[in-house]
């Protein structure tokens, strides 16, 4: 007998509340509240009852729910990232509405949108590797596509690995070596060269892994490399994650192609919608990996990239992260001393980022990369107001 019972047994047998709860050792209180129990449901008050407050006043309202919803199937037929953070991003800047990720995906998972999966690899365990400037170094590869009546082709792409834009896409019936360096060179006419490439060892890239016969030999590739000053670095045999980032953009790719209600038939209409893809991936859609989830257009125009003539410099380059504070100013050190930028307390709690060249200092908006202030620094005075001094 459970002890709810012999303590409702022992109150109907005529003994006080307050000596059942003495012979049982339970709180009055919670005697009083078991007795009403009973005498409101019978039987049932001996069942178990949920803890669940009758009213939840934090929870998500319906409407932000329906919401969610509509993102996360949107976002899906254009064959784009769905996930919780995805979804929170275009919450805040399209809605200004602000939820966790863990609320997103709880609301994807009661309307059976998601499957919950058991716990994957914590990403602190993962050694990430980036580069510190745009142009610092471009990642390269290419992959196979199906054309809607049956053709293989190739498509090769060259991204920068620091930001993530997509410098280069472009498809061919078959990527050759002459295809490789053409394509590179096209990025570097529109970006500025690079201070290195990152690649695999395919034969169109490095011939280094051919044959002892080749031992010395060069694709066109290699040759204009050497050519320019610009590093080469190939990824270790069989080891696939240290191209990470561009092994990542052909999955993003493929199910955006996927999703496309026109499924191309032609080279020419695939890399129309190449185009319409890089147009999307490079400036629309939120990158992840990229501070705030900004788009990799922001971050890379907004970076002081470097290249092969100014890799090594004596000026004095920074690019530094800041917010700026309830007061509208930003702080940096200059010469041994903090100096006080003036920004505006209408821009109060956004995030920046300063570009610093030597005393020059530009501040961009680090999400949207919106030009909030440009000057030189005046070493004879702390705060840098607005007004022309």
């Amino acid at each position: 007998m459970t002890k709810q019972r012999l303590v409702i047994s022992a109150v109907l047998s005529g003994i006080s509340q307050s000596e059942a709860a003495r012979r049982y050792g339970v709180s009055q209180s919670w005697v009083s509240k078991l007795v009403a129990r009973y005498r409101l449901e019978g039987e049932s008050a001996f069942q178990p009852h949920s803890r669940r407050p009758v009213t939840s006043p934090n929870a998500t309202s319906p409407a932000v729910v329906e919401i969610v919803i509509g993102i996360r199937r949107r976002l899906v037929r254009a064959g784009l990232d769905a996930g919780a953070e995805t979804i929170g991003w275009h919450l805040a800047h399209t809605h200004r509405i602000t939820l966790s990720r863990a609320t997103i995906n709880r609301i994807l998972t009661r309307a059976g949108l998601i499957t919950p999966e058991p716990g994957k690899r914590p990403k602190s365990s993962y050694v990430r590797f980036q580069a510190d400037q745009p142009n610092e170094t471009w990642q390269s590869d290419f992959t196979h596509v199906r054309l809607s009546e049956g053709t293989d082709v190739e498509v090769i792409a060259w991204l920068d690995d620091h930001s993530r834009f997509l410098l280069h896409l472009s498809v061919h019936p078959r990527i050759t070596a002459q295809i490789v360096a053409a394509s590179f060179h096209a990025a570097a006419a529109d970006n500025g060269y690079p201070a290195s490439t990152l690649t695999d060892n395919g034969m169109v890239y490095t011939v280094r892994l051919a044959s002892a016969k080749n031992t010395g030999g060069r694709t066109i590739l290699e040759h204009d490399l050497h050519r320019l000053g610009i590093t080469q670095k190939n990824g270790k045999p069989n080891h696939p994650t240290t191209q990470g980032k561009i092994e990542r953009l052909w999955q993003t790719l493929k199910k955006w192609l996927a999703a496309q209600p026109d499924q191309p038939a032609t080279i020419p209409q695939l890399q129309t919608l190449l185009d319409a893809f890089t147009l999307e991936y490079n400036t629309r859609r939120p990158h992840r990996s990229l501070p705030r989830q900004a788009t990799p257009a922001t971050i890379y125009s907004t970076g002081i990239k470097t290249s092969p003539a100014n890799a090594r410099t004596d000026s004095h380059d920074r690019v530094r992260d800041d917010r700026i504070d309830k007061s509208g100013t930003v702080t940096l050190r200059v010469a041994g001393r903090l100096r006080h930028i003036g920004i505006g307390r209408t821009h109060a709690g956004t995030h920046v980022k300063l570009l610093i060249h030597n005393l020059d200092v530009i501040v961009i908006n680090a999400t949207t990369g919106e030009l909030l202030r440009e000057l030189t620094i005046n070493l004879e005075r702390d705060y840098q107001p607005r007004t022309k001094q």
